[in-house]
């Protein structure tokens, strides 16, 4: 088995049902969890939201300590219009933008954005880097 894997990427929220509803109105389903956790089922990983106080709990640490946006996480698009079709979306859903969608010095075409609880997203399109059909990274 490889370690060169992700599992499962858990975002710490300040209300579940509210970070759920938002993912949701990105196009994202949500699996049946209990109500202090969602997860979404991203093919070859789950996305999860849990509360952040509970999160901190769970890892031993006060909630204080449990840092926000120095990490990114990215989604690919196909084409630049679908990363900007994609990002009006999110900033309909509710998120707000950190820098709208522009050319990029590299050759790709991106855009950033943070959800309700301040975590930040990218929306890029990377011309070097094929998409499946489903919209994963091709491995060929």
């Amino acid at each position: 088995m490889t370690p060169n894997r992700i599992n499962l990427v858990t975002l710490g929220v300040r209300d579940v049902a509210a970070a759920r509803a938002f993912y949701e109105c990105l196009g994202w389903k949500a699996e049946d969890s209990p109500p202090t956790v969602a997860f979404f089922d991203c093919g070859s990983f789950k996305f999860g939201l849990f509360g952040h106080d509970d999160l901190a709990a769970e890892m031993g640490r006060p909630p204080e300590d449990l840092g926000r946006g120095a990490v990114t996480l990215a989604v690919n698009w196909p084409s630049e219009a679908a990363v900007d079709t994609a990002f009006a979306r999110a900033l309909q859903a509710g998120a707000t933008e950190i820098r709208a969608p522009r050319r990029m010095d590299w050759g790709g075409h991106s855009g950033y954005w943070s959800d309700p609880d301040g975590h930040v997203w990218e929306y890029a399109f990377n011309p070097f880097w094929k998409l499946d059909p489903e919209g994963r990274l091709a491995t060929s």
